[in-house]
């Protein structure tokens, strides 16, 4: 009996990743490949600066003023920021402007205090009540805005960062500091402004080449555009600056993958096989079920089926192996005429997930090609009450069902 060939198969994974996969009974490339929409891109950390000697900016220790106690004076506190002891610091500091809230030092140290020891939230609430003290006062100090526009953007209140990380990157007669520019493009990207973050990431590349989160947001926005080429270049830089940059290995995996399905003889296989080389140094960084799965696809797009199984097997032998991965392990080992173990694989497939039809479909066709041609015409008929407009699944019903009876 000639072996049939099965239409292209989709697959969706739980974490939302989206992996179409044409599937046939002798070979298989991947199409179209998205990534889950939570692929956001590394979110910004505490600045290189913070674990220097100095502080990370002007902060001043502060002697009462008008009528105010001598309980007032910040020199002590100051004197403890400087020693890095930050929490005993902002415990005083604060205490300090609680008495007397018209001291914008004392609200400005506890700011800084804060900010070294992660509390952003609180950073950025009591570095506001500095710069609305020093605004009022008409003496504004540029070492508390970048201080709190940095606390904003590090508590992920975008909308809040974004007029101050303007008026830090645009002084007048100063360079920008290209890390103040990506937080500027981050800031745009959270609330919506998509456009103006890519001419400020741009901008912090142009002042920072190995900027590697800018070079991140540049491949995404070069992706969601179906530009490939452009994608590649970023995310290899952005990969080349920052090895241990697992969104950047993600999406630089999908990017391939794309360019990859969309191509045909050698310069498909030069993009699977690229694929498969970021697929691998994703899974050293980041060794989940999802990042495993996109990296056994790039194996499968350059028909490395055996190596591909070899490579989803550990994770599909976990007890709460979800079902796409358990159907691109029988998958794989279709291809690698293992049926037994693609049989053993789409059967648990079956079981995690019993309303996908094209499980069904791949699972009859390894018990039509094992001469199972009982057990083969329940898998299409299981498949055909899921999915009962299908043609290709009646006709695989069709074919085998006289093989079943006899």
């Amino acid at each position: 009996m000639k072996h049939h060939r099965l239409r292209p198969l989709l697959i969706t994974v739980c974490a939302g990743l989206a992996l179409t996969i044409s599937v046939q009974a002798q070979s298989s490339r991947p199409r179209r490949v998205t990534p889950p929409d939570t692929l956001l891109g590394p979110e910004p950390k505490s600045p290189p600066t913070a674990d220097k000697n100095a502080p990370l900016l002007d902060v001043r220790p502060a002697k009462p003023v008008g009528n105010a106690p001598v309980s007032t004076d910040t020199t002590h506190a100051y004197q403890l920021f400087q020693q890095k002891q930050y929490a005993a610091a902002a415990q005083e500091a604060k205490q300090i402007a609680n008495s007397d809230p018209g001291n914008s030092e004392a609200w400005k140290l506890a700011g800084f205090s804060e900010f070294y020891l992660k509390q952003y939230a609180d950073a950025s609430d009591d570095l506001q009540k500095a710069l609305d003290l020093q605004r009022k006062a008409t003496q504004e100090d540029s070492h508390t805005v970048d201080a709190l526009a940095e606390s904003y953007v590090l508590a992920e209140r975008f909308n809040q960062a974004l007029p101050l990380l303007v008026t830090v990157t645009t002084r007048p007669g100063a360079r920008p500091d290209p890390l103040f520019l990506y937080y500027r493009g981050l800031a745009e990207f959270k609330t919506g402004k998509a456009a103006a973050a890519e001419r400020s990431f741009n901008a912090a590349v142009k002042s920072d080449p190995k900027n590697a989160p800018s070079l991140f947001y540049l491949g995404r926005f070069a992706f969601e555009r179906k530009d490939f080429d452009a994608a590649i270049a970023m995310l290899n830089r952005a990969t080349a600056s920052d090895q241990r940059a697992a969104e950047a290995w993600t999406l630089l995996t999908y990017s391939y993958l794309n360019r990859g399905g969309a191509a045909t003889g050698p310069k498909a296989d030069a993009d699977y096989l690229a694929a498969v080389r970021a697929g691998e140094s994703l899974v050293k960084l980041r060794p989940d079920e999802n990042s495993t799965m996109l990296y056994a696809q790039a194996l499968i797009g350059s028909k490395q089926y055996a190596r591909a199984a070899s490579v989803l097997e550990p994770v599909a032998a976990k007890p709460d192996a979800n079902g796409a991965t358990l159907y691109l392990l029988g998958f794989a080992q279709t291809q690698a005429k293992n049926y037994p173990k693609a049989i053993a694989a789409l059967e648990r497939a079956a079981q995690s997930t019993p309303n996908d039809a094209n499980i069904y479909r791949m699972l009859g066709y390894d018990y039509e090609v094992s001469k199972q041609y009982a057990k083969a015409l329940a898998a299409y008929e299981k498949g055909l009450q899921l999915a009962p407009a299908d043609p290709e699944l009646k006709e695989s019903a069709d074919r085998v069902r006289p093989f079943a009876k006899s």
